[in-house]
């Protein structure tokens, strides 16, 4: 139950230790993927441009809706898309540079960048592996027990662990594919019910809830700091965890036994399972002194981020570089591995790039009329009734794209702006649809990061998959609007 490993090579004559990658093939496919984005692009700016929106505004807005649908078809890798987009910014004089290089700069964007670097630790050393074993070991002796098994383990990887994708791919998807060939389950044939099919959508679900549970466990999340702290909304590492706790917490132990009722594995008992993870467990051997400093570094990381704003003045983003600097002083990491950590640097430009567009988008005047046009379509209705209507259409809207962070970037600020317009409290609304902005991830094969691994493991079919994402949505939307509002009433937010 090894982690996944690359296996691309050096091809011949490349230089040791350097790959080259292969020119693209330009097919009709690919050349799609660039005239939508680029026409949809146009057809905005051709469009009048309404009353209230200052110069530039609509241009910004054209360029954007352009990016964020190259996110989406990825003409390109993500992180050259975004600079396409960054460079037609400046190029056609829409923006000045010092203006459109403002989102490197975000500290909130280089919490996510040191957050990647923290993960790395966990995976590196072996812990994030060994912590899963532990947990099949305690509760494996049935499906649901592995099913929670897995949800404790994703639970305890989120708050430093912002790529969702890494906790999936990284450490989720090997335990689950070893847990199901070792249970005769295996992908593309009628044995997949057995076992592995449930933990795949279950994985699947109790990812979202986690990426909904902390502010640093889903990448999109510091982008939905952001945004609010533009409503002058101050979200904290704690005061978001405080909020989410208790319907996370809930809808951790719902979801396992809801999807085991509605697609049950075919195997209930698995009482091999807490073995064969004793048997990986020895093979391990003890904890390693890498492993000791990684997990002393995580508990610090959690003391510094729960209470170092209110005792010793440090931002969540300086955390974060306090644990980065230890993990390198002490050797866990080296500077060879965050220079080679491609997700971090990646998301470090499109990232950047999609913040500096959502905050001229909201200087520029364009979420404010926005916001006008989604108040006056909730006219007349009270403001509880206007906020579900909003929340639910935000939801499932997600259907329409392929990126937590592509929605969040594109409809979060406006959404929100609406909220607040019709009388909704602002921090609540800020909250709640933050916590949406991960729940919306398990809908579809393609509406997250982590979908497509989980997905890829051949293990459901596409049918099942929106059939168990939709029953999953339904149930958060009860949870999360249920027990959260009773929640953040008791904490004063409404």
């Amino acid at each position: 139950m090894a982690p996944f490993k690359d296996s691309e090579g050096s091809p011949t004559g490349a230089a040791p230790g350097t790959s080259v990658t292969p020119p693209r093939t330009v097919t009709v496919g690919t050349a799609l993927k660039w005239v939508v984005p680029v026409l949809a692009g146009l057809v905005v700016y051709l469009l009048p441009q309404p009353d209230g929106i200052k110069s530039g505004g609509w241009a910004v807005l054209a360029i954007f809706t352009a990016t964020v649908l190259g996110l989406i078809l990825q003409p390109l890798p993500l992180g050259a898309v975004a600079l396409v987009g960054l460079t037609v910014t400046m190029i056609t004089g829409t923006l000045e540079p010092d203006v459109a290089l403002g989102g490197f700069s975000e500290p909130t964007i280089w919490l996510i960048v040191a957050a990647f670097f923290i993960s790395l630790g966990f995976t590196k050393t072996g812990l994030g592996r060994r912590i899963a074993l532990l947990f099949v070991r305690a509760l494996g002796r049935s499906s649901l027990g592995l099913a929670y098994g897995i949800t404790l383990t994703d639970l305890v990887l989120a708050p430093a662990t912002p790529s969702n994708t890494a906790r999936s791919g990284g450490v989720i998807q090997p335990v689950i594919r070893s847990l199901s060939e070792n249970a005769g389950s295996h992908p593309g044939d009628e044995s997949r019910r057995t076992l592995g099919a449930y933990l795949t959508v279950t994985a699947m679900q109790i990812n979202t809830v986690t990426s909904a549970m902390f502010l640093t466990s889903m990448a999109a999340n510091p982008l939905v700091q952001k945004l609010a702290a533009d409503h002058d909304i101050h979200l904290t590492w704690t005061s978001w965890a405080l909020a989410a706790i208790v319907p996370g917490l809930v809808a951790l132990l719902v979801l396992p036994a809801l999807l085991y009722r509605v697609f049950p594995p075919t195997v209930r008992a698995t009482p091999e399972a807490p073995g064969q993870a004793r048997a990986q467990l020895a093979e391990l051997g003890r904890m390693s002194r890498q492993e000791w400093t990684m997990a002393a570094v995580f508990v610090l990381l959690l003391l510094l981020w729960s209470v170092g704003g209110q005792v010793w003045d440090l931002s969540a983003t300086v955390s974060a570089f306090t644990g980065v600097a230890l993990l390198l002083v002490t050797g866990v990491l080296t500077w060879g591995d965050l220079v080679a950590e491609k997700s971090a640097w990646t998301t470090l430009v499109w990232f950047s790039v999609l913040v500096m567009m959502a905050g001229q988008l909201q200087e520029l005047g364009v979420i404010g009329w926005f916001s006008d046009t989604m108040t006056k379509a909730t006219d007349g209705v009270g403001w509880q009734t206007a906020f579900v209507i909003l929340t639910l259409v935000y939801l499932f809207s997600h259907y329409l794209f392929a990126s937590n962070t592509a929605h969040v970037a594109a409809m979060y600020a406006a959404f929100l702006s609406a909220a607040i317009a019709t009388g909704a409290p602002p921090v609540m609304a800020a909250l709640v649809l933050g916590f949406i902005s991960s729940l919306y991830g398990g809908l579809t094969h393609y509406a997250s990061g982590p979908a497509p691994v989980l997905f890829g493991g051949g293990y459901v079919t596409l049918g099942e998959w929106w059939r168990t994402g939709l029953i999953a949505a339904g149930a958060n939307i009860v949870i999360w609007m249920g027990v959260g509002a009773l929640w953040l009433k008791v904490l004063g937010h409404w």
